[in-house]
């Protein structure tokens, strides 16, 4: 068969932006699903952003990948979360149209060159002289290839539990991966983990009643997810309607007083499944066992699309049984009569756990294997499409004979999650919040492109065209601050009277100074308005943070030695030695942010490394 550069396994979120940013470097990619239908399936809640995942897409579309693109035309609700607070956790959230996001994916991956894609099971892998030299189907096809990038999502010897009963699958209506899983083990030797997830049941509209629900309308959309001009963006089929609500409404005593008496049919509270759930989006039954001080909990119906009838029920994820979903939902406001068309379940599946990872997010013993998404202990489609993309280029610059790269946690929020990857114990599911950010007000949503095109474009990840426009945005806007720090307005400095215009406010509003500005009348210009009034506002907080992140840089240059032996520094506990030895981190800023290492134990390094290189 024909060779390929990188061979992409699953289809995923995660699997989508590894195969395009691979493809975007030149690499022949060959992109293998169980189902060509399912590619970008949004098998979970179909919206795409929130708290800090809306700063990750940004950072995804910053970097020249498509999930801003293809949610942007998906799009039939959007808002901007957190809105009344401070522009460090603004977080835009697109609610999706699921058939119009999967359809725009598939079809943008079938136009890109250098991307093939096979439905098929990968099995194996063809292991020559130590070295991982292709890929083995079910099908008996044997692929040889540079790199392999791994993207199975929780498929990975997945099982589904409704109730007590369970059985193997990757999701409902999709297989689980058991041979590849045997494989990583068996023949790659790698350490494998269990985790837990799991869904909520789907509605049909028609049984709801939504007379007494609190109606959340989609907000005006005065922005969108991509950055980049509407010529610069593949041609997708939008979404039918961009304005449907979700409807808010809460649980009832009854609803947990079903729950307590059902607790024995549950397979987490039977010890039936072994995997641990995330703590950040608990089951129902959790809530209700592990909360008892909160008697109602907040739900969400959101529409599924534009042009279905089901609902998905945010907030009421189950692994109870069927029969016990039922009784459930009658006793929740408008769902009396409801009928369930899809049944909530949980799922266990394999992952890799990450201090087998480096942070580009290669195998530490298999040079050519990247991972990416929940494979790695993560959660959520925005956080696997962002490590996708990384693992996509890495495998691409590998085949090329190129050094691995990645963005820092001082730029964004996808290297705040590599680095944490590499340096936490993962024994949950993994996802990003704002809180994780030490920097977050300079890693703001809407200047992602700021921290990242340039990057980008020296990574091979953002074409000229999209360079090009972001340069003209560049310059206008530091032109224009440059003006600001120069000009007064009477007597004032335009750059202070800034600091008085709430962010958000239309440039519109302010005449005098919008004269002096002399912004295009676009959405550029509204854009280089914006960045202008947070920019003025928060400038003294934006210094303190450029002081920390030059603290950091410091650290992250000071590089530990894959073969560093820990035993030979005198003075290190137990626990700090033990830890480092299992991570191995690559810097003395990541040696930091290992749990239980300290700062003394740092200081010690320091010292250790300094004669060590006194020695070279």
């Amino acid at each position: 068969m024909k060779y390929y550069d990188v061979a992409v396994v699953g289809a995923g979120h995660a699997g989508c932006e590894a195969a395009f940013a691979a493809a975007r470097l030149g690499a022949q990619v060959l992109l293998v699903t169980f189902n060509m239908d399912h590619i970008a399936q949004m098998s979970c809640n179909p919206a795409i952003g929130g708290i800090a995942k809306g700063q990750v897409v940004r950072e995804i579309d910053a970097l020249g990948g498509a999930m801003g693109m293809v949610a942007e035309a998906a799009a039939i609700q959007f808002r901007i979360l957190n809105a009344t607070k401070g522009p460090a956790v603004w977080s835009p959230r697109a609610q999706c149209d699921k058939s119009a996001y999967r359809g725009g994916m598939k079809y943008l991956l079938e136009c890109t060159p250098n991307i093939d894609i096979l439905q098929s099971e990968v099995t194996g892998f063809i292991v020559e002289n130590e070295s991982i030299c292709g890929i083995v189907t079910h099908l008996g096809d044997r692929i040889r290839t540079g790199a392999v990038v791994l993207t199975t999502g929780t498929s990975l010897n997945g099982t589904l539990h409704y109730g007590l009963q369970n059985f193997p699958g990757g999701r409902a209506g999709d297989q689980a991966s058991c041979d590849l899983s045997t494989a990583l083990e068996k023949q790659l030797g790698i350490t494998l983990g269990r985790l837990k997830t799991g869904t909520p049941p789907r509605i049909l509209a028609k049984t709801i009643d939504f007379t007494n629900l609190d109606l959340q309308p989609s907000e005006p959309q005065y922005e969108e997810f991509s950055f980049w001009s509407k010529s610069l963006r593949p041609s997708l089929v939008n979404a039918n309607r961009r304005n449907l609500p979700c409807y808010m409404l809460h649980s009832t005593d009854e609803t947990a007083a079903v729950v307590r008496a059902n607790i024995d049919k549950s397979p987490m509270y039977s010890g039936v499944i072994k995997g641990i759930g995330t703590r950040y989006c608990p089951s129902f039954e959790d809530k209700v066992i592990r909360f008892p001080q909160h008697p109602y909990h907040l739900l969400f119906l959101e529409p599924e699309g534009a042009e279905t009838g089901e609902y998905y029920l945010n907030g009421f994820s189950s692994s109870l049984p069927p029969e016990v979903q039922k009784l459930m939902l009658r006793t929740l406001p408008g769902l009396h009569d409801a009928v369930i068309s899809r049944y909530a379940y949980a799922i266990e599946y394999d992952f890799i756990p990450p201090h087998q990872t480096e942070r580009c997010l290669r195998n530490k013993r298999w040079h050519n294997l990247f991972t990416a998404g929940q494979i790695n202990g993560t959660s959520g489609y925005e956080e696997a499409a962002g490590q996708g993309l990384i693992a996509g280029m890495n495998a691409a610059r590998h085949v090329a004979g190129k050094s691995a790269v990645f963005p820092g946690r001082d730029t964004s929020y996808i290297g705040v999650m590599l680095d944490d990857l590499s340096t936490k114990e993962i024994v949950e599911p993994y996802r990003l919040f704002t809180s994780r950010a030490e920097y977050r007000l300079t890693l703001r949503q809407e200047n992602a492109d700021l921290r990242l095109c340039r990057m980008a474009h020296d990574w091979g990840l953002l074409p000229e065209d999209k360079f090009a426009e972001y340069m003209r945005y560049e310059k206008l806007f530091f032109d224009k601050l440059d003006f600001c720090k120069q000009n007064k307005y009477g007597k004032i400095p335009v750059f202070t009277l800034l600091r008085d215009i709430v962010p958000g406010t239309g440039i519109e509003t302010v005449p005098e100074i919008a004269k002096m500005l002399s912004l295009p009348e676009n959405r550029i210009g509204k854009r280089v308005f914006q960045e202008l009034l947070i920019s003025a506002k928060y400038d003294g907080y934006l210094q303190r943070e450029e002081v920390e992140i030059a603290r950091l840089k410091k650290l992250e240059e000071s590089s530990i030695p894959e073969s560093f032996d820990y035993a030979n520094v005198r003075g290190l506990c137990n626990e700090s030695r033990q830890k480092l030895e299992k991570i191995r981190p690559a810097t003395l800023g990541q040696a930091g942010r290992i749990d239980g290492v300290t700062p003394a134990d740092i200081a010690l390094l320091q010292v250790h490394l300094k004669k060590l290189r006194g020695q070279e």
